[in-house]
């Protein structure tokens, strides 16, 4: 299997990180692109029309994007582990959920001061789409408590969202007002999955 890849994007460590999660690290081969938002990647138009990261393709010769229909697919080759019971899968999807909504406001607030030019800055728009990170962090905080030693897609998510605060947001101290979510996370983040896949310009 490849992957198209950017070591920056938190989609595509979520995609790396359950390979690893489900034993597939060695069997998805990174795929080096141009993925941009502005300036886009005719190389991965050519297998997804949206030009996104991740896109994965198998050696059968499909493709699957996004991140949440690749990390469904690899676990469905593994019998099933990453996405809970019959009792616990709704909430294991709804916590996948808000890691990605957590990863999404924080992209494009990232977008919004990084790619466009200051004369057009939005403020207002960039401030409303943080306000999801600081909404998002204090439910995480609130389920941090529960999450215990569970690895599946919902705290793997949520790991990567925090990770993307950390990394292009080094002043903003989530911790300090999230304590029970930082403690959850100094200890997830300390699995090889994650440090295999650290986020780099």
């Amino acid at each position: 299997m490849k992957v198209f890849f950017s070591p920056s994007s938190p989609f595509v460590r979520k995609v790396l990180v359950c390979a690893r999660e489900l034993g597939l690290g060695d069997r998805v081969e990174r795929l080096a692109c141009a993925a941009h938002p502005i300036n886009r990647d005719q190389t991965i138009i050519e297998h997804n029309p949206l030009g996104q990261v991740p896109t994965l393709l198998t050696d059968d010769g499909r493709v699957f994007y996004d991140s949440r229909v690749i990390c469904e697919y690899l676990d469905s080759l593994c019998g099933g582990l990453l996405f809970g019971s019959d009792d616990t899968r709704w909430q294991v999807l709804t916590e996948q959920s808000l890691g990605d909504g957590l990863m999404n406001a924080a992209l494009l607030t990232r977008f919004e001061k990084a790619l466009r030019p200051e004369p057009q800055f939005w403020d207002a728009w960039a401030a409303a789409q943080f306000d999801k990170v600081h909404t998002a962090l204090a439910k995480i905080e609130s389920w941090a408590a529960d999450f215990g030693n569970r690895v599946d897609i919902g705290t793997i998510t949520i790991a990567c969202g925090l990770s993307y605060l950390d990394f292009r947001f080094p002043d903003f101290d989530w911790r300090k007002s999230h304590p029970q979510a930082a403690a959850w996370y100094a200890e997830f983040s300390q699995r090889p999955s994650m440090i295999e896949t650290a986020l780099q310009s």
